[in-house]
């Protein structure tokens, strides 16, 4: 968890699709251009998922056999929770609805239960409870709720707390708390819902014992999230983003309109495997807009993309770190045959990227591996070793666990996208502009068998990633093996590199 580089680490709706005509392009560094007729991405007209401003009503009148819950009464829907049966539908009368003033008040659903908000019902933590909804229990449904101002602590959430499995939470509004608005068990679905200024993460899809499978975000609102700034008070902690994933073994992330975080928009942690970004506007996160990160396959296509990284991707280049953070960044996160999903490479495609600090980073950190001192993601390992300790002296040196212990950024496939960059937006002059292939030089541990340029070397040739038939608008250039390898277009498309095949680039702006 975490990307920092040290010296030793170093969708309710789909998008609108056009398919835009590009040709007279022109290429820089004496490589000629070539006609390409590219599939891109129109921007939509409006963001989709446009939920926190016209949330949808919920049911006016209790439906039929619904347990009636009153505001007027306090603790009214624990009470009512805890001595009716599974299966239960709760109907939340108009007003605010309060628990016990024990911080540990909570209400806690049994199997199959379903919570109805009327229009203006709302669950108020009044700063005091940590916690909306926890428990074990399957199958649990909140629809219509607005649920507010409570003070999980970090790295906690306020509703589905235990991370239960089956949970659905549609048409609701999750803000103004403390840790993550929401947790995540396998087979949640969330979806129309409004997950706005909470305190650490929108979401946290996390699990304390065991992997998430079947999860399902569609159609969401997710905006202004990491109101604690915790990547401040916790430097390089990895532990923000409006939503934050942890081993997530298949992902569908569709239609959602991410923007105006504090930080990273959607940030993919740790043998997080089989996801499926797609159809969604991600923009004005002060971070990148996606990190994908110690993790596997998936497919990243027909987004939008747009003024993303400006304060983080500012703020490291007034530091004077050359490094080319970027609006999409991989950081050793490959695709893997051996692991079962429903591609096996990361394919990038279909997206338009517009006026964001940097394109796209590859990255691999040749000092991080199983065991590593600086391996962030402290006492894991990569899904294809199963004894951690296996990673070690001698044993490592030797195959497969030479391959196998470290977590590679491999068979990645970057194709018809269309990137554009005009600096007078992005308000730079340098180091915005860049798209990167690079690993660090190898120096740590002593007993590392990753040590000097095999990891950069490997990166850049050998391990099968690819950009091809993209086009670029504006003054693109790129970086390749290592940071202080600055390119240009034909650099770039020219011996060894050879990146970039069928792609055109234009230099001074234009459509």
């Amino acid at each position: 968890m975490g990307i920092k580089r040290r010296p030793w680490a170093l969708a309710v709706a789909p998008l609108a699709l056009a398919l835009l005509a590009t040709t007279g392009c022109e290429s820089t560094g004496g490589t000629e251009a070539k006609p390409a007729a590219v599939p891109t991405t129109a921007a939509p007209s409006t963001p989709v998922a446009r939920v926190c401003a016209k949330p949808a009503a919920g049911p006016a009148k209790a439906p039929a056999g619904a347990v009636t819950v009153d505001p007027a009464v306090v603790g009214d829907l624990a009470a009512k929770t805890k001595s009716s049966p599974p299966h239960t539908t709760f109907w939340l009368r108009p007003g605010k609805h309060r628990l016990e003033k024990d911080r540990y008040a909570q209400v806690i659903p049994k199997e199959g239960d379903r919570y109805l908000g009327a229009p203006g019902a709302v669950l108020d933590g009044g700063k005091k409870n940590q916690y909306a909804f926890g428990g074990s229990a399957r199958d649990v449904v909140i629809r219509h709720l607005t649920v507010q101002r409570f003070v999980a602590p970090p790295d906690e959430g306020v509703v589905n707390h235990d991370s239960a499995d089956g949970w659905v939470i549609e048409h609701a509004t999750v803000q103004l708390n403390s840790g993550a608005g929401l947790m995540a068990g396998a087979d949640q679905k969330v979806r129309s819902s409004c997950l706005r200024e909470n305190g650490q993460y929108g979401m946290n899809a996390y699990k304390a014992n065991g992997r998430i499978s079947g999860l399902v975000v569609e159609g969401n609102e997710i905006v202004g999230n990491n109101t604690g700034d915790w990547e401040r008070r916790r430097e390089g902690c990895g532990c923000t983003g409006g939503i934050k994933f942890w081993a997530v073994d298949g992902a569908d992330i569709r239609g959602n309109w991410v923007h105006d975080n504090r930080g990273t928009g959607l940030w993919a942690d740790t043998n997080n495997n089989d996801f499926r970004i797609e159809n969604n506007v991600l923009e004005d996160n002060d971070g990148a807009a996606l990190i994908y990160e110690t993790s596997y396959n998936a497919v990243i296509r027909k987004n939008t993309i747009r003024r993303n990284n400006w304060v983080e991707g500012r703020r490291e280049a007034k530091k004077g770190d050359s490094f080319p953070y970027a609006t999409v960044y991989l950081s050793e996160s490959g695709g893997e045959p051996r692991i079962p999903a429903r591609t096996d490479k990361i394919e990038i495609h279909g997206n338009v990227l517009e006026n964001n600090w940097s394109g796209i980073t590859l990255w691999e950190n040749a000092d991080r591996f199983c065991n590593s001192p600086a391996n962030t993601s402290s006492g894991d390992c990569t899904l294809l070793v199963k004894k951690t300790n296996q990673c070690a002296k001698p044993a490592i040196v030797t195959a497969p666990l030479y391959a196998d212990c470290r977590w590679k950024t491999q068979r990645v496939d970057i194709h018809d996208n269309r990137f554009v960059l005009d600096k007078s937006v992005v308000k730079c002059t340098a180091k915005c502009d860049r798209m990167a292939l690079l690993a660090n030089y190898g120096t740590y541990p002593d007993w590392s068998p990753y040590k000097g340029e095999r990891v950069a070397e490997a990166i850049t040739a050998k391990q099968h990633n690819r950009w091809y038939d993209n086009v670029y608008v504006g003054p693109w250039s790129f970086v390749a093996k290592d940071q202080s390898q600055v390119l240009d277009f034909g650099e770039w498309q020219g011996a060894p590199y050879r990146q970039d095949a069928g792609s055109t680039l234009r230099p001074r702006g234009g459509g």
